[in-house]
């Protein structure tokens, strides 16, 4: 082969693998973001972004609209399916809320309804869907109670194959006259579902009968009376989980025991600075991807809380508050590769956008930020 040919072949193929490498990290770094939101209007529902993770920008795209009340979603593994929950206290009748299934299309991350069913008790607040999308598991908030649902292979939900009812109360009157379980998180193995019950301030573990569709209690841990544990995450180490708690404005962190399902108490810190004395609940909880900070949202104070996490032991170091640009931060996202932290604030109508700062943890504003009417729940996934 001549000098000049192969020189010639040598450089379209670089050129060639160099184009395709910079395809596919632009791809890489193009996310929808679903928002959903309390809806007033036939034209609300579920919203439809697009997120540049280079600049941190949002786009919007459209409204999957006449969805009442999306206030939690959950995205399979696959990027094909999104199931929301329809917060009502009523369905067709009877003291329930909803379940709702919708196909992904993967040409523009339109939405379209597949089915629908009753989520077996008032006011579902989460739901979360296992790897292989054979299963949802709800939190009913009013209803007190979890429900395992089985899912077809095209998408359709069955009715509730398991329902779990909880019993008790706590000492704040008001929130904790009944039980209201908040959230169902399960466990990285999906040996379990750990449930979070803000009315009896109770952390439950229960394990997982896939094949059945059914739940079994197996461990409970009782809080701090008048805490309402809301919602929970694990640490990408799966060894170490932190709970937010509504009502008394505190983080606490546990051991996680994946055989049994058991937390064991690390330590619990407040979501607030000393001396603020205002009103306040807690909501969200995330950890950064490389697992070195957590971020808890607190609405009154209006604040993104931020700790250092020892990796080891599950302690927790303050590091900073940092305003949301808002009132009442409901629910937040850290985007798939760190960079960003998104805001959902529900009573002044906006997502805002903020910039990780890896090595501390702190947050920044970089200007970007959206109108949406009563946002509550935000969730990324990648573009195909």
């Amino acid at each position: 082969m001549k000098p000049i040919l192969r020189l010639t072949i040598t450089f379209l193929l670089m050129t060639y693998f160099n184009i395709s490498k910079a395809q596919s990290t632009q791809v890489q770094d193009q996310f929808y973001l679903y928002v959903g939101a309390y809806t007033q209007e036939e034209d609300e529902g579920i919203y439809l972004y697009k997120f540049n993770s280079n600049e941190g920008s949002l786009n919007y795209l459209n409204t999957t609209e006449g969805v009442i009340n999306p206030s939690y979603l959950a995205i399979n593994t696959k990027r094909n399916l999104l199931i929301a929950v329809n917060e009502t206290e009523d369905f067709e009748g009877k003291k329930s809320g909803a379940v709702t299934s919708f196909s992904i299309k993967p040409s523009d991350g339109s939405l379209e309804k597949i089915s629908q069913v009753a989520s077996g008790g008032s006011s579902p607040c989460y739901v979360s869907i296992n790897k292989n999308a054979s299963s949802a598991f709800v939190a009913n908030y009013t209803g007190g109670n979890v429900s395992v649902f089985p899912i077809l292979s095209n998408g359709v939900l069955q009715s509730y194959s398991d329902l779990k009812q909880h019993i008790g109360s706590g000492p704040v009157k008001g929130n904790q006259n009944s039980p209201h379980a908040h959230a169902i998180v399960l466990s990285p193995d999906e040996h379990f579902a750990i449930v979070e019950d803000l009315g009896i301030d109770k952390v439950m573990s229960y394990a997982i009968n896939e094949k059945e569709g059914k739940l079994d209690l197996k461990n409970e841990f009782e809080l701090a009376p008048g805490s309402g544990p809301r919602h929970l995450v694990f640490h990408p180490n799966k060894k170490l989980v932190f709970v937010i708690s509504e009502l008394n404005s505190t983080i606490s962190s546990y051991t996680y025991d994946a055989k049994s399902g058991k937390l064991t108490q690390v330590m619990s810190v407040s979501t607030l600075p000393e001396g603020f004395e205002g009103a306040n609940s807690c909501a969200d909880i995330h950890v950064s991807p490389d697992g070195r900070f957590l971020y808890g949202s607190n609405r009154g104070h209006d604040s993104i809380v931020i700790f250092a996490i020892d990796k080891k032991t599950g302690n927790l170091d303050f590091v900073d508050h940092r305003s949301v640009n808002g009132k009442t931060p409901r629910n937040f996202i850290i985007d798939p590769t760190g960079k960003f932290l998104l805001v959902a604030n529900q009573n002044s109508n906006n997502i805002v956008v903020f910039k990780i700062d890896r090595e501390t943890g702190k947050l920044k504003t970089n200007g970007e930020e959206v109108k949406v009417s009563k946002p509550v729940c935000l969730k990324m996934m990648m573009i195909k």
